[in-house]
């Protein structure tokens, strides 16, 4: 097991969700924080909490999908820690419609902007750092929605299986020059996030039948469970393997079965 005792993180989309609880929990192991996400009133009051608890953390307001925040939040941390030992990729954003109903500039464009691409650009302005110090852990939150594509989420499942591929070649490219590279996969769980993502009626059907739903904690406890005992995936809760193996081997059977869910709901609205 790896101590994280003084380690720099660096963590994506913190003001809430699974970035401000791992902030917690990585600030409890004695982390230095960097905080980073839009909202920088919610970022300070993290930050000053966190102070008063006896931790170290600084905010850093950052859109993701500006290539100048994106420099500007590495070279502040670097400025300050000389280094980042730990990127928690946290940042994102969803979409629950059918897909006719996902508007271009926000479901489409900007939610593939957030998911993938400026994940992909946060990871390459941080990487030529860890490179150089030959060491660093990368943790990308992707999704169960990126190892198996139900309806409804079609954009988002799109943009999580893209940090799928990600995840896994650049793991295969830096693994030989010390640096570790994860990818954390979870179900359905309780975070702010779930209500900016849209609702339908067969949404709204689907969600009242899900009895079990992860705490955000518990996810983000899992994260740095991940930082401390590092592995290539980590899929919570750990029957969705079960989900993903039959969809992989049996695939007509999941496909028929989501024609008779998204035929039925159709009808329905």
């Amino acid at each position: 097991m790896i101590s994280l005792e003084n380690k720099v993180v660096l963590i994506t989309g913190a003001s809430s969700g699974f970035g401000e609880d791992a902030a917690w929990f990585f600030s409890a192991e004695g982390c230095k924080l960097v905080l980073a996400a839009r909202r920088i009133d919610r970022l300070q009051t993290l930050v000053s909490r966190i102070q008063d608890e006896g931790g170290e953390a600084i905010a850093i307001p950052m859109d993701i999908t500006n290539a100048d925040d994106i420099e500007n939040m590495v070279q502040s941390a670097v400025a300050l820690y000389d280094r980042i030992d730990i990127l928690f990729n946290n940042a994102g954003i969803g979409r629950v419609d059918w897909f006719e109903n996902h508007t271009p500039e926000r479901d489409i464009d900007l939610l593939i902007r957030v998911n993938l691409i400026g994940l992909m650009q946060v990871t390459r302005s941080v990487l030529p750092q860890m490179l150089e110090q030959g060491n660093g852990h990368i943790i990308n939150m992707a999704s169960v929605a990126g190892l198996i594509s139900p309806p409804l989420i079609a954009s988002y499942s799109a943009s999580k299986f893209g940090v799928r591929a990600f995840t896994d070649a650049l793991r295969r490219e830096v693994a030989p020059l010390g640096i570790k590279v994860s990818g954390i996969y979870p179900g359905p769980a309780s975070t702010e996030f779930g209500e900016h993502i849209g609702r339908s009626e067969a949404y709204g059907s689907i969600r009242s039948r899900i009895r079990m739903r992860m705490s955000s904690e518990y996810v983000a406890r899992r994260v740095v469970d991940v930082a401390k005992r590092p592995r290539r995936s980590l899929v919570i809760p750990w029957w969705f393997r079960i989900v993903t193996i039959f969809d992989m081997l049996f695939p007509v059977v999941v496909d028929w079965i989501t024609y008779i869910f998204s035929k039925f709901k159709h009808k329905l609205e």
